[in-house]
């Protein structure tokens, strides 16, 4: 006979066994790598405005040329030696993050049709039975993000929290608020 399991948080403790995979620079081991570099900085904060301290932040990405370093993505586009696509940074104490990369190009959505070029961002925290998944968009992408089915799909007034702003120099400026006043949208997957 099974029996049911207490839930279980992805916290505080989340940090054991995945610090190994951290990668703030998905650029580092790509020396090869063209394509528009940017950082990304942002805050993790919770329903208070408070930072999270002990959070994690991952990312996953297409290359600039709009190929996943995956298996299921066989289409004939270039992968680049030593990009991957995926970063992880813990939050520090003020809540920030920081990640340097590249900017991605379009990935084609399930109805086949280019979705604007974005980077998945997962969260994960103390507290969260699982981990939170969402999408940034990029500020000088407006007629791809208009037409992007994804983005679409969230309310006018909400698409903001998913779209970065220019910081100047190549830095976008992303926050992520877990809930309260400007939650940050997040997608049930």
């Amino acid at each position: 006979m099974l029996y049911a399991t207490a839930s279980q948080t992805v916290g505080p403790y989340l940090h054991i066994g995945l610090s190994g995979l951290n990668c703030a620079d998905l650029t580092a081991s790509a020396p090869e790598l063209a394509g528009q570099r940017i950082v990304i900085e942002g805050r993790v904060t919770d329903a208070d405005g408070e930072p999270v301290p002990d959070g994690m932040v991952e990312i996953w990405q297409a290359n600039p040329a709009g190929r996943y370093r995956h298996p299921d993505d066989a289409r004939e586009l270039p992968l680049v030696p030593g990009f991957t696509g995926f970063g992880r940074v813990p939050t520090e104490a003020d809540g920030s993050f920081r990640f340097v990369t590249v900017k991605p190009g379009t990935v084609p959505g399930p109805d086949g049709r280019p979705q604007a070029p974005h980077i998945m961002v997962s969260v994960f925290m103390r507290g969260l039975v699982k981990h939170v998944a969402t999408r940034m968009y990029f500020p000088d992408e407006a007629a791809a993000n208009a037409a992007d089915a994804v983005l679409a799909l969230v309310p006018a007034e909400r698409r903001g929290t998913l779209i970065a702003s220019d910081a100047g120099n190549g830095t976008l400026r992303w926050d992520v608020a877990l809930q309260g006043q400007g939650e940050t949208v997040f997608f049930d997957i």
